[in-house]
């Protein structure tokens, strides 16, 4: 009896001992992590608190909270044509753009990973995309589409297509927007893929070649899988800011033409700048937040186990 009591003793002191160890740690720690934390406070959550709070006052001219409302911004929300039109233009958009830049960047990391003359100059040529800002690509493209200079209907018109109204057409407008985001992420997700790619061991595929594996065999079963943390990591992003697009067709469309370019997040910064409705607009922002939140955990639950990490 005497030697249990002395071992549960032993057995609590050593967990005492280990709780002040790691006390000691995280008071050490925190003066590193205070800089960071303070940004996330205001910056991120701070905002986030203040959002959630909006989303159930009625606001004055002005923005401030006059009175509680309760859930009828949300309310609103769910009864808005509007707001249900905006939804399924942002997921067009998604449509759009994330299967285009993760097909784009595959297809021209695999070229930049293939040892030719002069390849150097095309990987920087490909990359320069990064340094060009949402703006600048949406005012080149402005220019590109432009119904009687522009390049793009000069092509048309030379392969006899004939002039397309890139920008005024509900039917080609989403997809003229959606052009330049895919332009604008290609340089970027080509550069990770192609790290991906030039880092895995060439031995893997000059064992699939003794083997008599070819070029397509050894990329399908050797690069696609050992880049697949890669291209996960790209579907993550690539799908975050698809639905938080602003730039482009604020710069390009303004939503328009009959509201086939509104995406939410220019519904929401309609609502807050234009029409005045910060409440309204806070109750936007958190129903987009939540979607967001909802389909990054389905992807990190759904599709992560999918992927090979060596």
């Amino acid at each position: 009896m005497a030697v249990l009591t002395r071992t549960r003793s032993s057995i609590a002191q050593a967990r005492a001992k280990q709780r002040r160890r790691e006390i000691k740690q995280w008071i050490t720690a925190f003066p590193y992590l205070a800089p960071s934390l303070a940004l996330f406070v205001i910056f991120v959550f701070a905002p986030l608190v203040r959002t959630v709070i909006l989303s159930m006052y009625a606001t004055n001219p002005i923005g401030q909270m006059t009175k509680f409302v309760g859930l009828k911004w949300f309310q609103r929300l769910v009864e808005s044509p509007v707001y249900a039109n905006s939804l399924l233009v942002t997921l067009k958009f998604v449509a759009y753009t994330v299967p285009g830049v993760l097909l784009l960047s595959l297809a021209l990391a695999t070229l930049g990973n293939l040892r030719l003359r002069g390849i150097s100059f095309y990987r920087v040529a490909f990359a320069i995309t990064i340094s060009v800002s949402g703006a600048t690509a949406a005012l080149i493209f402005m220019f590109l589409y432009h119904p009687v200079i522009g390049t793009f209907n000069y092509v048309m018109q030379i392969i006899g297509v004939g002039k397309i109204p890139w920008l005024t057409d509900t039917r080609w407008a989403l997809i003229s927007v959606a052009i330049p985001r895919i332009w604008l992420q290609t340089g970027f997700a080509t550069v990770v893929l192609l790290a991906g790619m030039q880092g895995i061991s060439e031995e893997l595929y000059e064992a699939a070649k003794i083997d008599g594996a070819g070029f397509w065999h050894s990329w399908r079963h050797i690069t696609l899988p050992l880049i697949s943390p890669s291209l996960f990591f790209l579907l993550v992003v690539t799908t975050l800011n698809a639905f938080q697009t602003f730039t482009e067709v604020n710069v390009l469309t303004a939503g328009g033409p009959v509201d086939s370019t509104q995406v939410v997040v220019h519904e929401i910064y309609r609502s807050f700048y234009f029409n005045g409705q910060y409440g309204y607009a806070s109750a936007q922002a958190l129903v987009l937040f939540v979607i967001i939140l909802i389909l990054t955990i389905i992807q990190f639950g759904v599709i992560e186990k999918r992927v090979h990490y060596a």
